[in-house]
């Protein structure tokens, strides 16, 4: 994406840098002739998150459609000392395709996977440490899938889920990726087999570096998310009782946050579909919600806080939270028109990120459940620089 005026720090020139970085990084991730086992979408790319030290981030997209190709993913920050939102968004790549944030449970930095758009074949990396102001450059030689949670980060390390259903891992940016999952081999181990899995919907680490994986299932109650402590995949020993346990289960999103691991499940689909979060500080342990409000309907972007908090835009344009472990849902006052994501804001109370073309308003809610204009950025993007 072309924007006028922006510096390009020390992520300039990163279509070239990726190029060449192609043929140093071992080109571990080589295309696949077997069909897809990661989804084209499951939620969303829309979202928030939030890093320990209270910053928080947030991804949306803006002005036009997709098919035109004036559809450009933007990355903000709301610092921790600071009420008002900024664009921080990496320059120098085309975003079109999408970005997928991720930031690691530990300290203040951003992991951002820009999804291939433009013919490239590639998904660059950029990575900050400082709130943005300056990036630093990474490489998966492949595409990321086009999911919330296809790249992870923490621990030390980073996951990548590919469109073609390999998980690949690498040390630290720069450093070779290895391969972790082939396309079906994750479907096709023994807890895969129990699982009946369909597809894969996203990666995650644990604090302590595990990685895990994220599946929709055909066996019903049994949650796909499975963790790799040693040399195989394991299920992470997740089910769901009751009246649940007769549904198949799609792990919706499968995220790391300072509080630990938080996973969004679908239970069952279609009108009968029931929402969950579930919490997990080593990603076996797991504390399931209850259920979301009756009628929640289908997820049209979602997100997390810091402490593990959960909120979930619904396609009806109503909106749920959950605080963490233990709480119950809670009901917002219906976001404003052209909402794209939430995020938290300290006190319990959220932001609303509502887009119109270039243009971008920050409503806060307020304690009387109002929600109030706090802030306007115009994006500076050029339409037609893409094509």
């Amino acid at each position: 994406m072309k924007r006028p005026g922006f510096g390009r720090t020390r992520l300039a020139g990163l279509a070239a840098v990726a190029a060449v970085a192609s043929v140093l990084a071992g080109c571990a991730s080589a295309s696949s002739t077997q069909e897809p086992s990661a989804p084209a979408a499951t939620s969303s790319l829309a979202t928030s998150l939030a890093a320990a030290g209270g910053e928080a981030w947030a991804v949306v997209a803006v002005g036009g459609s997709a098919s035109s190709e004036n559809k450009f993913w933007e990355l903000l920050t709301r610092p921790a000392a600071s009420s008002q939102w900024k664009l921080v968004t990496p320059p120098g790549i085309a975003d079109n395709g999408g970005l997928v944030a991720a930031a690691p449970a530990a300290g203040q930095r951003l992991d951002i996977a820009v999804r291939p758009d433009q013919g490239l074949t590639f998904s660059p990396l950029a990575l900050t440490g400082d709130g943005g102001n300056t990036w630093d450059t990474g490489l998966v030689d492949a595409a990321v899938a086009a999911v919330p949670d296809a790249f992870a980060s923490g621990g030390g390390k980073m996951l990548a889920l590919l469109t073609n259903g390999t998980i690949e891992q690498a040390a630290a940016p720069g450093s070779n990726w290895t391969r972790l999952a082939t396309p079906g081999s994750l479907a096709t181990s023994a807890a895969g087999r129990h699982c009946q899995v369909t597809e894969l919907t996203g990666v995650a680490l644990t604090a302590s570096g595990t990685p895990l994986a994220a599946a929709s299932c055909v066996r019903p109650g049994v949650v796909g998310i499975f963790t790799r402590p040693a040399s195989a995949w394991e299920s992470a020993g997740l089910t769901l009782g009751g009246q649940l346990a007769g549904k198949p289960v799609q792990v919706l999103r499968l995220t790391g946050t300072s509080a630990g691991t938080v996973a969004l499940l679908q239970a069952g689909a279609g009108s009968t579909a029931d929402l969950l979060a579930a919490w997990s500080s080593d990603g076996t342990h797991w504390t399931v919600s209850a259920p979301a409000p009756a009628g929640s309907g289908p997820v049209r972007a979602s997100g997390t806080g810091a402490d593990g908090a959960v909120w979930l835009l619904l396609a009806s344009g109503h909106a749920v939270t959950v605080s963490g472990p233990g709480a119950a849902w809670r009901v917002l006052p219906t976001p404003p028109r052209g909402t794209a994501a939430l995020a938290p804001v300290a006190g319990g109370t959220f932001d609303a990120l509502a887009v119109s073309g270039a243009k971008l308003t920050v409503f806060r809610l307020g304690a009387d459940g109002a929600w109030r204009q706090d802030q306007v950025l115009n994006v500076p993007i050029q339409y037609g620089s893409s094509s």
